[in-house]
């Protein structure tokens, strides 16, 4: 189905199977029927057409804004941010738009993992929507203008390009986390959704021997928000993945599956595409840091997965944060806040 195709009453038909708005119940995981073509794109799209004037002047911008705060805006990430001021459940939005914003944020990513990212929303915010802000850059409406949607809050951006970004994965950087039992986790990371992902890699960090292990430990992580990328040449910290043996690299290939598994199949596919682009796991090194085990058990709660231009940095003290940033080409740059470590709020 064409975007042209998808009008608002196709919209109301399958959203009031939701059966109430996220206004009244902010934790609502709206699923209507699926039907052909609702993309994340096509509903950002819808979005875009229904806002008023002034909703735009609040929450769209031109495709390269920048601010004094934040550099190139679009490309900015932080763990705990709203890129503008309206809570998406407040009545600065309809109680359409309210469904149209979430209905985009379920295109973004695996069905599969819809209930477990609701409940890191219950968990860090309080429901879907309460402390989120949208913005969307450039003009959706325009066939072949650039454009992105950005969803933002605490422990999750994300964002829809409609593939205006050349040579990135989903759209720029992103970042996801959860506080599953308070700012403080305990070891095992009871509740978290994420904590998965860091038993895997340290599954493999098991199967190394003594040298491979000492290679792959280090003493501290670098700041949790330098994710910019180094490029071919550089020197990384950890053990290549290169020199792993053969049953190594299957189990980090399993890592990396998890890794990019709570994310639509589209933005998995462009990430892998990248990732072969720059040779793979094989141009990536892997490494654990020493400081902030918790329970001092061994089980390495920091870690970071980096290729040329590939950095997953993973830091699960005291809770988890994830800082994503994927691209064919380490030419690609974040803004100067971002190179630098972007401006946030603790948590």
């Amino acid at each position: 189905m064409s975007t042209e195709n998808l009008t608002r009453r196709d919209f109301l038909s399958a959203s009031t199977i939701a059966g109430a708005s996220l206004a009244v119940n902010p934790g609502l995981s709206a699923k209507p029927k699926e039907v052909a073509g609702k993309t994340a794109e096509n509903y950002v799209k819808l979005l875009y057409g229904s806002l008023k004037d002034t909703q735009k002047k609040v929450l769209c911008f031109p495709w390269d804004h920048r601010d004094k705060k934040n550099g190139l805006l679009r490309s900015h990430v932080s763990n705990n941010w709203r890129i503008t001021s309206h809570a998406l459940t407040s009545n600065f939005y309809t109680k359409e738009q309210q469904i149209l914003i979430r209905k985009v944020w379920e295109g973004l990513v695996n069905p599969d993992w819809v209930e477990r990212f609701d409940k890191q929303f219950k968990d860090d915010m309080g429901g879907f929507g309460k402390k989120q802000g949208i913005a969307i850059f450039g003009d959706p409406s325009k066939e072949g203008e650039n454009y992105e949607f950005v969803l933002t809050g605490r422990h999750g951006t994300v964002r829809c390009d409609g593939d205006s970004e050349d040579h990135v994965a989903f759209g720029g950087p992103i970042v996801y986390g959860h506080a599953a039992s308070g700012y403080y986790e305990k070891p095992a990371h009871p509740g978290n959704v994420f904590w998965h992902q860091a038993v895997a890699a340290n599954d493999l960090f098991k199967m190394l021997d003594g040298e491979q292990r000492r290679q792959a430990l280090r003493a501290e992580a670098p700041d949790e928000a330098k994710i910019a990328f180094r490029g071919k040449g550089a020197s990384f910290e950890g053990i290549a993945v290169d020199a792993l043996s053969r049953d190594q690299k299957e189990h980090a290939q399993k890592v990396l599956l998890k890794l990019i598994e709570p994310y639509r199949q589209k933005d998995q596919d462009e990430a892998l595409a990248a990732l072969k682009k720059q040779g793979g796991l094989d141009s990536c090194h892997l490494t654990f840091y020493k400081k902030d085990d918790l329970g001092a058990d061994g089980i390495w709660d920091n870690w970071r997965l980096e290729g040329p231009s590939f950095v997953w940095h993973y830091r699960g003290a005291p809770h988890v944060h994830v800082w994503v940033n994927v691209s064919d080409s380490s030419k690609v740059e974040l803004n100067s806040n971002n190179r630098s470590g972007p401006l946030r709020q603790k948590g």
